[in-house]
């Protein structure tokens, strides 16, 4: 395994720090990460014309 550089790992933590739903996919490619994606999930009650949110 590769030595990974410090800044992409104080990246990956601030991006799990912020993230309060969601996914966070780290890409690897000859053993260096190369990419960081974050999708963050916000749901709404139905019925309510989307002015409660509910956070899943």
């Amino acid at each position: 395994m590769a030595d990974i550089d410090e800044r992409k790992i104080k990246d990956i933590i601030s991006k799990l720090e912020r993230l309060e739903f969601g996914s966070l996919v780290v890409t690897v490619h000859n053993g260096e990460v190369t990419q960081i994606d974050t999708t963050e999930k916000q749901r709404y009650t139905s019925g309510d014309n989307g002015s409660k949110k509910i956070n899943t």
